[in-house]
Order: C-alpha cells, then sequence, then structure tokens
C-alpha cells in the first residue's frame, strides 16, 4: 500500500508535467474507448484496459482493471498512466483525480456524441487527421450498409433489446440511429430515454415486425406472457446475436459502421414473411 500511495504522490507531483508531454501510457474503462484508441493508431500506447475490452485481439493479453462499478484504482496507478480514459457512469474518475492522474470522460450515447468523442480524442492523441478520416470511413460504411437494405425490409418497425431486463434501445440512442439509417421504425420511444427498461406490454400495445438482440436472452421469448402472439416471434423474423455481434452492436465506437453491416446480413437472413 506504502509504495501505491508513493507512485500517486509522484504521479501527482509531476501531473503538469505528464500532462505537457505526449499521451504515452493509457488505461481505458470502457470497451468502445480501448477500440477508439486503436482505430486512432494508438494500441501500441494501452497499458491497461476493463475487463470486457476485447478487440482487436491484441488487447485481451493487456492488465485488467476492473469495469465500470469496480475499478481496480491501485492496479491502475501502478500501471503509471498519463491518461485514464472513463465513460460517464464510472465512479473512478474522482478518486484518480485526486491521485493526480489524468482523466478523461467521456459520454457516447448517440451518434453526434460518438463523433464528438472521436474527434476529442483523434486531438488529445495528435491524430486530428486520423479522427476526421476515421467519421469519414464510418458515414460511408454507414450509406453502405442502407444502400444495402432490400426494399421489402424498408420502414418494418423493429425492437432492439439490449440487456437483461427487458432493457431496450430507443429511437435516440445511437443504435436507434444506426436502425433508422437502415430505414427500420423503432417501436421504443425516446420519449423513454436512451436506453429504458421497457414494460413487456409495450410490443403487445405496439407489436414489431423484427426482434434484435442477444440470443442469450431472447431465445425463451415465447415465456414472456403474451410475446407467443407478437408476428415477430410466430413468424420468425428475429435477429438473435451471439456475444461477439452484439458487443458489435452495442460499444458505441468506431466500428459503428460494421455493425450495420451486420445487422444488414441478419435481416437479410430472416425468412420470408
Amino acid at each position: 500500500m506504502l509504495r501505491v500511495l508513493g507512485l500517486a504522490f509522484s504521479l501527482l507531483s509531476g501531473v503538469a508535467m505528464a500532462q505537457a508531454q505526449p499521451v504515452s501510457r493509457i488505461v481505458t474503462l470502457a470497451p468502445s474507448l480501448t477500440e477508439a484508441v486503436c482505430a486512432l493508431g494508438h494500441c501500441a500506447q494501452l497499458v491497461g484496459t476493463d475487463r470486457h475490452s476485447t478487440w482487436p485481439n491484441s488487447v485481451q493479453v493487456l492488465p485488467k482493471v476492473g469495469g465500470l462499478e469496480d475499478a481496480q484504482i491501485e492496479r491502475i496507478v501502478t500501471l503509471r498512466p498519463n491518461m485514464v480514459l472513463l465513460g460517464p457512469r464510472s465512479r473512478a474518475g474522482e478518486r484518480l483525480k485526486a491521485l493526480g492522474v489524468p482523466v478523461m470522460t467521456f459520454d457516447a450515447r448517440t451518434h453526434a456524441d460518438l463523433k464528438r468523442m472521436l474527434l476529442k480524442l483523434g486531438d488529445t492523441l495528435g491524430e486530428p487527421a486520423r479522427a476526421t478520416e476515421l467519421l469519414a470511413r464510418m458515414e460511408t460504411e454507414l450509406d453502405a450498409a442502407a444502400a444495402r437494405m432490400p426494399a421489402a425490409l424498408r420502414g418494418r418497425s423493429v425492437y432492439v433489446e439490449v440487456g437483461a431486463g427487458s432493457s431496450a434501445a430507443s429511437d435516440k440512442s445511437f443504435i436507434g440511429e444506426t436502425v433508422a439509417r437502415l430505414g427500420l421504425v423503432n417501436v421504443v420511444s425516446g420519449d423513454l430515454g436512451l436506453f429504458p427498461r421497457i414494460n413487456p406490454e409495450l410490443l403487445l400495445r405496439r407489436p414489431p415486425d423484427i426482434i434484435i438482440g442477444p440470443r442469450a436472452t431472447l431465445s425463451n421469448l415465447s415465456d414472456r406472457p403474451g410475446w407467443s402472439t407478437l408476428p415477430a416471434v410466430r413468424q420468425q423474423q428475429l435477429c438473435l446475436l451471439d456475444t461477439e455481434r452484439m458487443d458489435l452492436l452495442s460499444r458505441p465506437g468506431p466500428r459503428l459502421g460494421e455493425a450495420a453491416q451486420m445487422l444488414v446480413e441478419c435481416l437479410n437472413a430472416l425468412p420470408p414473411r
């Protein structure tokens, strides 16, 4: 413990110098931030990530420092980062700042948020041009995915589940914006929040044509009260995503266009109605 505090004191006394120097030792506490750092060409500067960061494969061997609710502060300090990147709900920020560790917090829950995050991170890493190019590529990929959507699928309604307890992506979330770019209509309104936990009766009142979500939680849809009557369930209009594809969809990061392409492939594979 004394050693950790000593390291913290050294960080605190040298924080002004660290901030003036290039960011060379980065810890990320959200998978989307890990992916963004790598997409901007700075994977080699990562010295630790949260436990859920899995892409690209090279980050899986890095030290893991916990997650959203249980970031391991002492371990982060021992990694001697001169920048820690956090999501908005992380509890680690204030504690790290008190120890003199430079921290940046990002809240990317819409497409506009994601663009701001990538541009800001690009500036921080000395890669503004690369960030601009990355955003342009993402837009091109989104347009290409939308162009691949069959006319028969456009205008169909969709429900996107993102977690246990019927947590959904509303039309105002980054996932909702992605499905809208594909020409689909989200049955969950942004008036309920970006990622609300919905009352299952909502789908009985507004039955979707298509249901998208994790295979792990949607495999028993017929057991949910009344859901066996939903047209999407009866007609097997279900995009059931494995863990890897669900991670791709649910991370607001540089693979946004790739996620849209994946959704189009899943939708194109649905059985005819």
